[in-house]
């Protein structure tokens, strides 16, 4: 899976050598989630793929419990297949929700 540009959803991924990048951008909820999971699911099961799987979260207006899930989906994914999954660039409600639900300390944060 090479560049991929599909910014009406408000996915799209980007990949080197080093790394793949999911950017995430507007709202992640119900209607959604699916969606990413989808995507995260490719990106992970890749074979070849690169280890480092950034999840840029910066352009992610809202999120909501569904949203959660999905996130959690693609890092027991990731572990599953031996993959790292950070995220990048979360916003306050974001960080805010994840501090809630505990499942702030599941997700590393990156700054690349």
């Amino acid at each position: 899976m090479g560049d991929q540009e599909d910014r009406d959803t408000g996915l799209w991924v980007s990949s080197s050598d080093q790394r793949t990048v999911v950017h995430v951008g507007g709202e992640m909820d119900i209607d959604r989630a699916p969606m990413l999971i989808e995507v995260l699911t490719a990106v992970i099961t890749q074979p070849g793929g690169p280890r480092e799987i950034v999840l840029d979260v910066a352009e992610m207006t809202f999120c909501d419990s569904s949203g959660i899930n999905a996130l959690i989906a693609g890092l027991h994914a990731a572990q599953k297949h031996g993959r790292n999954l950070s995220l990048r660039g979360p916003r306050p409600q974001l960080l805010r929700l994840l501090e809630l639900t505990g499942t702030d300390k599941l997700f590393p944060i990156t700054d690349t």
